[in-house]
């Protein structure tokens, strides 16, 4: 495991970027942190990173927001308000944790157990209003 200490919105956004850039057809990022932590602050680098042209929000409500324009496809899902395994596949959305692009998990933490061998566990933890420790496999295939 990496720590990675982001100092600011923009540090995060930098991390994010450069994982998108080395994104490969495959990739299951999760993401796991309080609310408020930068998970999505996170996708929007990842986004950036590939290319992505769209404006990035969490899918709280939609579940899943996809993203084609870049260079691979990204699917951002947010399993906030799903509270068990029956939960996600009611809805569908275990066909993404074997993306045909990318696929980034905020709220993972409720299908770990079962997440592909390429998955990529991130923790994002708050230290201050600025400051944000990333804990994450490494990302350097």
């Amino acid at each position: 495991m990496d720590t990675f200490i982001s100092r600011s919105l923009n540090d995060t956004l930098a991390l994010g970027e450069s994982w998108g850039r080395e994104a490969q057809v495959g990739w299951v990022i999760g993401l796991s942190g309080d609310l408020g932590a930068g998970k999505t602050q996170l996708v929007r680098g990842i986004a950036k990173g590939l290319g992505v042209a769209d404006r990035v929000h969490s899918p709280t409500f939609a579940l899943i927001n996809e993203y084609l324009g870049g260079r691979l496809p990204m699917h951002h899902l947010d399993l906030y308000r799903l509270t068990s395994h029956n939960d996600i596949l009611a809805a569908g959305l275990d066909e993404f944790f074997s993306p045909p692009g990318i696929a980034v998990i905020e709220w993972a933490e409720r299908w770990e157990d079962t997440l592909p061998g390429s998955y990529r566990r991130v923790m994002i933890e708050t230290l201050s209003e600025n400051e944000r420790k990333i804990i994450h496999e490494d990302f350097g295939d």
